[in-house]
């Protein structure tokens, strides 16, 4: 199996052009081909044009171009493209974990209101394991790795800290805006605010 195939680097967009989601090259070649969506070929310079699959497989691979190795020679590897009738933009709530923690707190420890670096923050457990304390969205903050460390078992109020806001679940977001560009596909970022 092609290891091009089944890397997350197609972005979807919707039929009016807002990003909604990333498929791999091999469900995009399948959308393509049924019609579902027609891919984008996007020259340098910025101009852009809807192709279907037909004129897909014939056009030229350019250099910096993933491509795959078909019978009747290479094909490029769409970069982006756009569904055919869906038009919405659908909404969904940050993932739980570290990182969606992270996000919501927007790096800042929820004590002391300094800014972090990666590696000065972790999760606190408000009310703390020992004690109960559920692991979700409304009992866990970011916190500098001192305080909670100096915090450790004990509820905020027993540690002398207060929160600066209470812990609460995300709201929704529309997809396009938890889009990560994660193999930095130099296409999407026109579709990606």
């Amino acid at each position: 199996m092609n290891d091009i195939l089944t890397k997350s680097t197609v972005l979807v967009l919707n039929r009016n052009w807002q990003a909604i989601g990333v498929k791999t090259p091999m469900e995009a070649f399948s959308m393509i081909a049924s019609g579902a969506a027609t891919a984008l070929d996007i020259e340098t310079g910025g101009h852009i044009r809807p192709v279907t699959w037909t004129e897909w497989l014939t056009l030229p691979v350019r250099e910096g171009d993933n491509v795959i190795g078909t019978v009747k020679g290479p094909v490029r590897v769409p970069s982006v493209l756009v569904l055919a009738k869906f038009d919405k933009v659908p909404k969904k709530r940050p993932k739980f974990g570290v990182r969606g923690i992270w996000e919501r707190d927007g790096g800042v420890c929820q004590y002391t209101g300094r800014k972090l670096r990666p590696h000065e923050g972790n999760i606190d457990h408000v009310v703390p394991l020992s004690r109960g304390g559920p692991t979700s969205w409304d009992n866990c903050v970011l916190a500098d790795k001192r305080i909670n460390s100096r915090k450790g078992s004990k509820l905020p109020e027993e540690a002398g800290l207060k929160l600066l806001r209470r812990p609460a679940v995300p709201r929704e977001l529309p997809v396009t805006l938890l889009i990560r560009n994660t193999h930095q596909m130099r296409d999407w970022e026109m579709f990606l605010s």
